[in-house]
Formats: C-alpha cells, structure tokens, sequence
C-alpha cells in the first residue's frame, strides 16, 4: 500500500499483517480519486475515513490537499498501525485517530472543523454485502446525514453484489462505479459543491500518481 500522488506522492504505507483489512488497489484508488478531484472534494476539504485500516483513503485525500482527516477504527491495533503512517507522512496537525465503535459514533465531528465534506465508508467486505436501510451499514448512513454538511459527499465501497438504497434521507446516490468485485457508491447531501467540473481524463492528467465513547489516541 502506498500514496500515489500529491505532496506524498510514492509514500509506502506501513499494513498490519494477519489482520482483517480489505485494501484497495492503486488502480481503484486512483479512479475514486480523480472523480472526487473533478467534482471538487479535495483541496481544503475536511475529511473523514471511517474502517480506516491503514488509513489509504484518509492520508491520500490529505496528500492531495484536504485540510483535515479523522481516521476511526475500533482495533486498537489498527490504530496504533495508522498512527505510525500519520507519523511517517508528517501528518500529524492535520489529522486526529478515533478508537470506536464507528455504529455508535459515525464521523464525529471536531470542535476545530465541525461536521465533514468527504465521508470515505469501507465496512467489512462480508457486512457490505447488504446496505439496507435496517441494516448497520444502512443505519450508519442515517447517522452520516447529520455529520456531513450541505453538498457533502459519502463514498460507500461495498461487495459488487450489495444491496444499497439510492438514497439514506438526504444523502442520495449520484454516481456508482464497479471494479472486479467491488463497488464504489458516490453519496451527495443536497446539490453537489465545489468547483467547476473537469472531466475525469483531466482530472488524471492532472493527479496521477504512479504505477462507544470515542477515545482519542
């Protein structure tokens, strides 16, 4: 696992071994990323990355100019793993590791930067096989509605063959791309925001890189 562009562009990521993480290709990565970048959910964004693992999602918006990231994972030893690869990236000021039950808390917000514009959702490969609303996948993005602000994104990677709802109350389903066995679900709260659009030809022109309570640690 690795940053594959932005300020750190090529940065191996350390991955905790024999745990249960679902990483993402560079390919897939990239393709998630240059939709975000030409719709505007980047620079100056603040960021959330919920079942973070690594943390691959969260320290890659932030390399390529998001202003904040809160990583949240409920295995200690997980985010004792990302806080080496905060470390690592001189990430530090910028983010902040939550240890919780990501059901009970969503994306909590900071008193610094509030509620959140990108909300990356990466549940477990077996409990993303079905999204429904009743489900606990579903219920978190009931939860997301009050945590995301106006234009706020959710991107919500499931199994290919979930079952997801086109809309959680106002996060509605705008985009929906597929890959091998996974699917990526693009989640906007009202209108989209940002800037002027780009095309995603441009967007990779631009930014392709290379081949309970929640307790703060």
């Amino acid at each position: 696992m690795r940053i594959i562009a932005g300020t750190k562009r090529g940065m191996k990521l350390f991955s905790p071994e024999g745990m249960d993480t679902r990483p993402i290709t560079d390919r897939v990565k990239e393709s998630v990323f240059n939709i975000l970048y030409s719709k505007g959910y980047l620079e100056g964004r603040i960021v959330a990355d919920l079942f973070c693992g690594t943390g691959s999602m969260g320290l890659e918006a932030l390399s390529r100019g998001a202003a904040w990231a809160t990583f949240v994972d409920r295995d200690h030893r997980v985010v004792d793993m990302l806080k080496r690869n905060i470390q690592k990236a001189d990430f530090v000021e910028q983010s902040k590791a939550v240890c919780a039950n990501i059901f009970r808390v969503g994306a909590p917000p900071t008193p610094e930067h509030g509620f959140y514009d990108l909300v990356f959702v990466d549940p477990p490969y077996k409990m993303s096989e079905s999204c429904e609303s009743q489900t606990q996948v579903g219920k978190l993005m009931g939860l997301l509605v009050s945590q995301v602000r106006d234009s706020g994104m959710v991107i919500l990677r499931t199994h290919e063959r979930a079952v997801v709802e086109p809309a959680y109350g106002e996060l509605v389903r705008v985009d929906q791309r597929s890959w091998g066995t996974m699917t990526v679900n693009f989640y906007c709260k009202g209108q989209p925001a940002g800037r002027p659009a780009v095309t995603e030809q441009q967007a990779e022109l631009e930014h392709t890189g290379d081949d309970d309570e929640p307790q703060d640690v």
